[in-house]
């Protein structure tokens, strides 16, 4: 039999409600199904995820194993992937029709890409689709680029592509992570080939409220944070790990606030747990333009440091008073800048972009 071009794997855990229109999301592309061969594998569900995915016949594999975490299932799929991208999507997202085309496209741009990722839309239980997500695209080799490095955005599982001999390098994903092995393999491919950005948005990101990263109404329950904590704290070790064991310097300056993304994520989760004392919450603060301020504009750093000081003056628990006034303040500066000619305004933005 002919290997695919493409893999899609479909990692689920009872999310049986959500699984069908993956699939169909899939089966939907603008783009040649023979060329692609869907993997579903089961962790382990003890809902209707089985008898849902019956109607699908012979246009999916199913592979149903025990219980063992999202790394356990990728490594499970990997195994099994027979095309020369393995293309990830958790079940209770879905991807736009051009998704494979595109992406596709992209890669043949680029020989040497060893995964490619896109922008997502955000779609809460409502169905209204948001752009608020994070996106930045950052292509090429990023760690030779300081800039590029601090930049790279950790992106969901459903916006990766990746090259299978590159993902290879990366295999097998360390099964303590019963979560974030997604970030494990994005954190890391970068220290193996060139990466591709598709500033595009190609996928729907759901959210609801089992999300690790989300609650039903945006917020994480104290569970949910314990729990993203904890798999924060493997994931971390484990990416040390396999930069120590490839002969990667963890001690290096680039490397290092790389990594501090993790550690101040950490933080900051632990302070919706428990409020820091206002020099911690200081400390936190101020070390953001400290270790990003390359990538800011003045006008970012004025306002990073003036946050951190708010931040010392105010305590954790009143900084909504800083925020809320920062956001009135640029709100009726865009409104101010609405009122000005166009060709002024333009002129305006000329002359702010090249003070910063």
């Amino acid at each position: 039999m002919t290997a695919p071009l493409f893999t899609v794997l479909i990692d689920t855990y009872n999310y049986g409600r959500y699984i069908e229109d993956a699939v169909r999301s899939v089966l939907a592309q603008n783009f040649a199904l023979e060329q692609v061969e869907i993997l579903v594998v089961d962790d382990g569900s003890t809902d209707d995820t089985a008898e849902r995915l019956k109607q699908f016949g012979t246009a999916i594999r199913y592979l149903h194993k025990t219980n063992g975490g999202q790394a356990s299932a990728f490594n499970y799929g990997f195994a099994e992937a027979r095309g020369e991208f393995i293309a990830l999507l958790d079940a209770d997202d879905a991807w736009l029709p051009d998704k494979l085309k595109r992406i596709y496209e992209a890669l043949l741009q680029d020989a040497r890409a060893g995964m490619v990722y896109h922008r997502v839309y955000l779609c809460p239980e409502n169905g209204e689709l948001s752009k608020d997500g994070h996106f930045a695209a950052v292509s090429g080799q990023v760690t030779k680029n300081r800039a590029a490095l601090l930049s790279y955005p950790m992106m969901q599982t459903s916006c990766l592509v990746f090259r299978r001999e590159t993902l290879q390098e990366l295999s097998p994903v360390p099964e303590v992570l019963r979560t974030q092995a997604d970030a494990y393999l994005t954190a890391l491919v970068i220290f193996v080939a060139p990466v591709l950005a598709v500033d595009e948005y190609l996928a729907k990101y759901r959210v609801h409220g089992t999300n690790l990263f989300h609650g039903a109404q945006g917020q994480a329950s104290a569970s949910q944070l314990e729990n993203r904590m904890a798999m924060r704290t493997a994931l971390v070790e484990e990416i040390r790990r396999w930069l120590a064991a490839h002969g990667r310097n963890v001690d290096a300056k680039d490397v290092r606030d790389y990594l501090k993304q993790w550690r101040k994520a950490q933080e900051a989760d632990s302070y919706l747990l428990r409020a820091p004392n206002r020099l911690t919450y200081f400390r936190h603060l101020v070390e953001y333009p400290a270790i990003y301020g390359e990538l800011m504009t003045r006008r970012h750093i004025v306002h990073s440091y003036a946050r951190a000081a708010a931040g010392l003056l105010l305590g954790y628990r009143h900084m909504h008073y800083f925020d809320e006034a920062s956001a009135a303040r640029r709100g009726r500066r865009a409104a101010r800048l609405q009122q000005v000619p166009p060709a002024v305004n333009g002129q305006a933005s000329d002359d702010k972009t090249s003070q910063q």
